[in-house]
């Protein structure tokens, strides 16, 4: 069996745009999970943890450039590799 290549550290800010100055591709090949006030959420744009509150897209609503409209929600944020 082949070993699996170590997992880097997450970081306590990460966003999933490619545009972001917080976007980590070597993170991202991972699969994380993102759980906030207990509760795990699958569609997560970006977090903080050390400010307490992820991004999340806002319904259906775009900007006029095609991308997600989203809101921040505020509570404990916890993030782990599934």
């Amino acid at each position: 069996m082949t070993e699996a290549s170590p997992r880097p550290d997450l970081p306590d800010h990460l966003s999933v745009d490619p545009r972001s100055p917080f976007y980590n591709a070597a993170v991202l090949e991972h699969e994380i999970g993102i759980r906030i006030n207990d509760k795990e959420r699958f569609d997560v744009e970006e977090y903080c943890i050390s400010e307490s509150w992820v991004k999340v897209p806002a319904g259906k609503a775009v900007d006029r450039k095609g991308r997600a409209l989203t809101i921040k929600l505020k509570g404990t944020v916890e993030a782990f590799y599934r």
